[in-house]
């Protein structure tokens, strides 16, 4: 009989941890989160230092009576949940309920589900972190606060089934405020100048850009100056004046950390934030390979920090100079650093062994997977080799005043790049090396060509990642489910992979904006993150955190309480059981009709977009609607009745 219990979130992980651990350990889960505030109350008491009132998540008793049957016979628990607060918290709640005074009660972490990583774990246990599990509180106490106070207010001026969180709030506000710098943006003409040149004797072109005129940068407005401009240049005779040569190094990028890996994943393979960290969470937890025996492939997915351990250095360097030599080896690591806030225990997303690569593995994994695999492998093994060398030239072309310049770069050795070929720049076309100072060059032509400015573009998973990230708002954990959220509550839409925001989100920005200004502040909630780091550092009080945030909080929450009422939008429509009008209201899934006289009438329809259905002998009509996934489509009003829809904005249809 095992004579200890191991206790870890996923029920992913049990297998690959029992084989390692072996007979003597018997390894459980707690699917997830087994103790938390209620869902149905506040479950925080405002008035007692914000004492939370945790219970059994519904549907979880039977899990948590099957762990202190368990633990009931063991002599030793271990609790191996993640090793970031919230896997500190889960694994304090669940010890407080399932072990007796008598057993002895072990934390283990690690960074990846590997042998020896477990192994190592195991014979270094330690005890909870309560200033983590204090961070984690907090957090969920103020989240709860924010989340539970706010939205009943949003119910009663915009719409039922909404809400408003501490975070997600603040994100959808960057989404808002780019709408409509968008729409707001006015274009600017601008005009450009390029010339064609040839060396005598050669019919080979040469394009070049105007720089300066004077010595003075370019700015031309209209046609007519670029056309005056023109006309002068045509005047003059050209000669190569300089020639600027330099080798330029360009170093390898750190390691991925949690917000980098959901970029870059979106910016190669397309995959949205949730997506890649449902990827991540598999490649992590383990991987039947070989053998049949489940291997976790990478490290821990949340996180911040660039660290990489002594061992995996020394793995990647050997693998290097065996598979690529020397000169691709630099003498000593390449170090990066982290951020100031980066939690350092942790280590960055990596490959668990290197030698795992991922052609030899490929069969194992699904599609998915390996190409997400494949982008940490080769992101690890090239943030431990050295610099790409690139030889820059820039030749100089004077005509008069008019000083025009070329560029191109050559790569001289690719270094790093040998792992990722898709980002080696192109190489210049032309031979810049025909031309030499002095010489004469004949014009062929000149070429003004106009163009406008563009608006910013909208966010898309890795720009409105990388924005939460530089702006402090959310951690490593969040992002995916932040984003996650505005698209299911219908505050945003992702069309072709970006972010609009959409009238519902409008509204609630705009509101949570006039009412609460502070939550919805950028740099407020910055700060609030890193004051939940000074809790976790036992710096700061939480106690003290949750006070200073909750007495301004309040007093905008009454004001807020008693000025906001409710307004209706009355459509030219009555209420078909009761004649009354109809009004516009917003739920979870966009606009729809509703009675006036709810809630004594409970009449509502779909808001109908004026278009009959196209369906033959169908006498519904259109309506607009959203997918969980958040993207537009048209459908029938009869619906289950007739299944038509298409993606395209029906003619005559206004899309509001």
């Amino acid at each position: 009989m095992s004579k200890s219990l191991v206790i870890v979130e996923s029920p992913a992980k049990v297998k690959t941890i029992n084989k390692i651990l072996g007979s003597k350990f018997k390894v459980v889960s707690s699917m997830g989160h087994l103790i938390d505030l209620p869902k149905s109350t506040l479950g925080v008491d405002l008035a007692h230092n914000f004492e939370p009132k945790f219970i059994i998540v519904r549907d979880k008793q039977k899990v948590l009576s099957q762990l202190k049957k368990e633990a009931k016979s063991k002599s030793q628990i271990y609790v191996a949940t993640d090793p970031d607060r919230e896997g500190e918290a889960i694994g304090w709640n669940i010890v407080n309920h399932v072990a007796d005074d008598g057993q002895k009660v072990h934390r283990v972490t690690f960074q990846e589900i590997t042998k020896d990583a477990v192994l190592k774990a195991f014979q270094n246990p330690r005890n909870f972190d309560s200033k983590k599990v204090d961070a984690q509180i907090a957090r969920r106490i103020l989240d709860r606060i924010v989340g539970y106070l706010i939205s009943p207010l949003l119910w009663k001026k915009v719409g039922s089934r909404l809400s408003a969180g501490r975070v997600q709030s603040v994100a959808l506000r960057l989404i808002v405020e780019r709408e409509r710098e968008i729409k707001n943006f006015i274009p600017q003409e601008y005009w450009q100048i390029a010339v064609d040149l040839r060396k005598a004797h050669r019919q080979d072109v040469l394009t070049a850009q105007l720089d300066k005129i004077n010595n003075q940068k370019i700015d031309l407005k209209t046609k007519e100056q670029a056309e005056k401009i023109a006309a002068q240049i045509k005047k003059e005779h050209f000669v190569v004046s300089n020639i600027i040569q330099r080798e330029v190094k360009r170093n390898p990028s750190p390691p991925f950390i949690t917000s980098t890996l959901q970029q870059e994943a979106f910016n190669r393979l397309r995959f949205n934030a949730n997506k890649t960290m449902m990827i991540a969470q598999q490649l992590y937890e383990g991987i039947e390979i070989g053998d049949g025996e489940p291997v976790g492939l990478i490290t821990y997915m949340r996180t911040d920090s660039v660290n990489i351990s002594q061992e995996a250095i020394v793995k990647v360097r050997q693998f290097i100079q065996k598979n690529f030599g020397e000169q691709y080896l630099p003498k000593t690591p390449n170090l990066y650093k982290s951020k100031k806030t980066a939690q350092e225990a942790h280590e960055a997303i990596r490959p668990s062994d290197v030698m795992n690569r991922p052609d030899d593995i490929k069969k194992y994994l699904e599609p998915d997977q390996f190409k997400l695999y494949e982008l940490i492998w080769r992101r690890f093994v090239s943030c431990q080799m050295v610099p790409a060398i690139y030889q820059n030239k820039k030749i100089e072309i004077t005509a008069g005043t008019f000083l025009f310049g070329v560029s191109g770069s050559t790569l001289l050795f690719d270094g790093y790049l040998i792992m990722d070929n898709e980002v080696k720049e192109e190489e210049t076309k032309i031979d810049l090396s025909l031309y030499h100072k002095g010489e004469a060059l004949e014009l062929v032509a000149v070429k003004p060509t106009q163009h406008f400015t563009k608006p910013p573009p909208r966010y898309s998973d890795a720009s409105l990642v990388r924005a939460l990230e530089e702006n402090g708002i959310g951690r490593p954990s969040t992002y995916a489910s932040i984003i996650q959220t505005l698209v299911i509550r219908n505050y945003v839409i992702r069309e072709r992979g970006y972010f609009m925001a959409t009238e519902l989100g409008m509204q609630i920005c705009d509101l949570l904006v006039e009412y609460f200004a502070k939550i919805m502040d950028v740099g407020f909630t910055a700060k609030m993150e890193e004051n939940l780091d000074l809790v976790e550092e036992g710096k700061l009080n939480y106690i003290k955190l949750l006070h200073e945030f909750y007495e301004p909080f309040k007093e905008e929450l009454e004001y807020a309480t008693k000025t906001i009422e409710r307004t209706q939008t009355f459509v030219d429509r009555t209420c078909p059981q009761c004649g009354r009008q109809m009004v516009i209201k917003w739920g979870r899934r966009g606009k729809f009709l509703s009675c006036s006289g709810f809630p004594q009438c409970k009449f509502a329809q779909p808001f109908l977009l004026g278009i009959k259905c196209p369906q033959a002998d169908c006498n519904g009509e259109l309506v607009k609607r959203r997918s969980r996934q958040g993207r537009t489509f048209y459908g029938c009003s009869n619906y289950p009745k007739c299944t038509y829809i298409t993606n395209k904005l029906p003619e005559g249809a206004t899309d509001s």
